[in-house]
């Protein structure tokens, strides 16, 4: 390995022994060996080549904002691409970014640029490539309504994979079954609006979340996929839930589908209280609900 760091410091910054906690909004994990941010896409793809030579196993993170990190150390290479790879270009209607580029910042962006599209983004602390990896989503809307294609390494290429491709669910997407392929960048279309009623409704979504979600406690966002047929804050408000906390983490009282960090919390303690509440669902309401926050190094 530390004939490997050596290398890797030839194609981007380098930091040893992270704590994962640190690189999530949850705030929770035990230590990355190594974290990465490659300078330029060429460097990545070298880094890749690098790491499956050495065997070493290696994670893309974005924001680490829908991420529970287990509270063991992770003996592989965090590569985070939102230091370097965040650049975006606006060509009429159509908008191309790096998968590194924060999808509020882009959704602000494209409102200066009088596009409509992104407004459901713009209270999604996470980047372009992990908002197309989860094809995450608000107000009914989804990155699988504005994503044209997206510019994927897989086998040692890199090529444009056209959005049907691309398997998006809700919530879902190819790229979750085949987690050795790379999001670079994502081309989207938009819309032309007028700026101040895209300003407008941002601010009003934006003043919504302020007053229903927990945003000044550490999170994951929402916890649980909603079923089809109900909302699952409701199932879990019924059962008593707001306020439950095991460990240091805690239902949420303002918004019961967010699992906040209030001291020190670890994934056990948040794990314990999401099967906790999935035995009472199933049990009283005959649903299943699913984890929307994916689990890492487990």
């Amino acid at each position: 390995m530390r004939d490997s760091l050596e290398r890797l410091r030839c194609y981007g910054e380098v930091a040893e022994y992270v704590p994962m906690s640190t690189l999530t909004t949850l705030r929770i994990g035990g230590n990355a060996r190594m974290v990465v941010y490659p300078r330029t896409t060429l460097a990545l793809t070298q880094i890749l080549r690098l790491l499956a030579k050495q065997h070493i196993p290696y994670k893309i993170f974005g924001k680490g904002s829908n991420l529970l990190c287990s509270d063991k150390d992770y003996d592989g290479v965090i590569l985070k691409l939102d230091r370097y790879q965040d650049d975006f270009y606006f060509d009429g209607t159509t908008v191309v970014a790096e998968a590194g580029c924060s999808i509020i910042a882009l959704s602000y962006e494209a409102m200066k640029h009088s596009l409509a599209g992104l407004e459901f983004a713009s209270g999604i602390p996470g980047t372009v490539g992990g908002a197309t990896f989860m094809n995450a989503g608000a107000y009914k809307s989804c990155m699988a309504d504005v994503i044209d294609e997206v510019f994927v390494c897989r086998g040692g290429s890199c090529v444009w994979m056209s959005a049907q491709e691309c398997g998006f669910g809700y919530r879902t997407s190819v790229f979750q079954q085949h987690p050795d392929w790379i999001i670079l960048a994502v081309r989207m279309h938009l819309q032309q609006q007028d700026q101040n009623e895209i300003r407008e409704l941002m601010d009003r979504r934006r003043q919504r979340r302020m007053a229903s979600q927990p945003l000044d406690k550490p999170s994951a966002g929402s916890v649980f996929r909603n079923p089809a047929q109900r909302q699952a804050w409701q199932m879990i408000d019924a059962l008593g839930y707001r306020g439950k906390q095991i460990g240091g983490v805690q239902v949420s009282e303002k918004h019961v589908n967010f699992i906040v960090n209030v001291d020190h919390g670890k994934a056990a303690d948040f794990m314990a209280l999401v099967e906790q509440i999935q035995r009472q669902v199933k049990e009283v309401f005959d649903e299943d609900l699913i984890l929307e926050v994916e689990k890492f190094n487990w």
